[in-house]
C-alpha cells in the first residue's frame, strides 16, 4: 500500500471508522545517556493510541500538531523506557534513534497481549507517521511512499463485514486485483477472532449449564424419594387426620410445602456454596488473561428460576400420594411396615 491511497479509502469506506497507516523497523538502533538497545520503531497517527489500546502513566502521547510539523517525539513502550533509562523520568529526556534525537513525551502504562502481528507494544517505540517516513523510510523492495499495515476500525461491530468489503473493494480498484481474492489482500481480524473464541466460551457455558440443570433434577428426584419416605412413614397420622375431618387438600397442601422447603433450602445452600467457592478461587492468583469465576445475577436469577420449577415438580407427586391415602387403611397401616 501506498501513502496516495489513503484518501479514497477514507473518503470510500463509509463503514469504517479509522482507516491509518502504519510504518515499522526493527533494525533502529537506540540509545540514551544511561542505556542502549534495539527496539522495534513504529510511525502512524494519534489514532492509533486508541486502536492499540495504548494506556499512558507519563507525558502524552504524539498528537495531530506533532504530526503537522513533523516532529522528533517519540512515545516509549514501558519495557522499552525501564531498558534506556531505568527508574529515572524519561518524560523531557532524548533517545537517539539511530544518533537522531528524538525527545520522549510520553511513556505507556504496561499493557498485557496474547497475540500481535508484529511484537509485544511494550517493546516499541512510537513516533509520527511523518518524522517516520522521513528519518526511517521503507525498506526496499518498498519505496518512500509505502507503508507495512493499514490498520482499519469499523464504526461497530455491526459494520464490522461491510468495512471489510469497502477496503478490499477500493484496495482492488487502485491495485487492480479481485476484491474477492483473499490472498491479493490478507487481513487479520481481530473481531472475527474475537466472535470465534466467544462461540468457544459460549459452547462451554451452555454445556456446563447444562450439566448443572441435569445435577438440579437429580437432586429434584432426591428430594422426591425423601419426601415419599416421609410420607409411608407418617400414613397412620395422615389417616388419623383425615379421620377427624382434614380435607384432602389440606394434607396435599402440607406436604406441597414440605417438600418445597426442603428443596429450596437445600438449593438455596448450594448457590450460597457455589458462589462462596467462586469468591474465594478469585482470591488466588489469576493466570494472566483468566478474569476468575464471575457469577453474574442473571446466572443466579436462572438457577433460582430452575430450582423453583424443580422443586415444585418433586413436590407434587409426594403431596398427591399422600392426599390420595384411604383413611381406613392408613389407621390399620404400622409405622415402619
Amino acid at each position: 500500500m501506498v501513502d496516495s491511497d489513503l484518501p479514497h479509502i477514507q473518503e470510500e469506506a463509509s463503514d469504517c471508522q479509522y482507516a491509518i497507516p502504519e510504518l515499522e523497523q526493527d533494525t533502529v538502533r537506540s540509545h540514551t545517556a544511561y542505556n542502549a538497545a534495539a527496539f522495534t520503531v513504529t510511525g502512524s497517527t494519534p489514532e492509533f493510541a486508541e486502536i492499540r489500546s495504548l494506556g499512558i502513566s507519563e507525558g502524552r502521547f504524539y498528537d495531530q500538531d506533532d504530526i503537522s510539523e513533523s516532529r522528533r517525539v517519540a512515545f516509549l513502550g514501558s519495557d522499552a523506557k525501564k531498558q534506556l533509562f531505568g527508574s529515572r523520568p524519561a518524560v523531557g529526556q532524548f533517545v537517539y534513534l539511530n544518533d537522531i534525537p528524538f525527545t520522549v513525551v510520553g511513556v505507556m502504562s504496561s499493557k498485557k497481549q496474547n497475540s500481535s502481528y508484529d511484537g509485544w507494544d511494550v517493546n516499541k517505540i512510537f513516533i509520527p507517521f511523518p518524522a517516520m517516513r522521513r528519518d526511517f523510510p521503507d525498506k526496499p523492495p518498498g519505496t518512500s511512499q509505502t507503508f507495512d499495515q493499514l490498520l482499519v476500525v469499523p464504526r461497530s461491530v455491526e459494520h464490522h463485514e461491510a468495512c471489510k468489503g469497502e477496503i478490499r473493494r477500493v484496495l482492488g480498484r487502485l491495485h487492480d486485483f479481485d476484491p474477492s481474492d483473499k490472498e491479493a489482500c490478507p487481513i487479520w481480524d481481530t473481531i472475527q477472532e474475537a466472535k470465534a473464541f466467544r462461540t468457544m466460551t459460549d459452547g462451554m457455558k451452555y454445556f456446563l449449564g447444562a450439566v448443572g440443570i441435569v445435577t438440579l433434577f437429580l437432586g429434584g428426584l432426591g428430594v422426591m424419594n425423601v419426601m415419599l419416605v416421609a410420607v409411608r412413614e407418617r400414613t397412620r397420622e395422615i389417616g388419623v387426620r383425615k379421620a377427624i375431618g382434614a380435607p384432602a387438600h389440606s394434607i396435599m397442601r402440607q406436604f406441597f410445602l414440605e417438600a418445597v422447603i426442603v428443596a429450596l433450602v437445600s438449593g438455596g445452600a448450594g448457590l450460597l456454596v457455589a458462589f462462596g467457592l467462586c469468591a474465594l478461587v478469585n482470591l488466588l492468583p489469576m493466570p494472566e488473561f483468566f478474569a476468575g469465576l464471575l457469577p453474574t445475577w442473571q446466572t443466579g436469577m436462572v438457577a433460582m428460576a430452575v430450582l423453583g420449577t424443580i422443586a415444585i415438580l418433586s413436590a407434587v407427586y409426594p403431596a398427591r400420594r399422600a392426599a390420595a391415602i384411604d383413611p381406613i387403611e392408613a389407621l390399620r397401616h404400622e409405622a415402619g411396615g
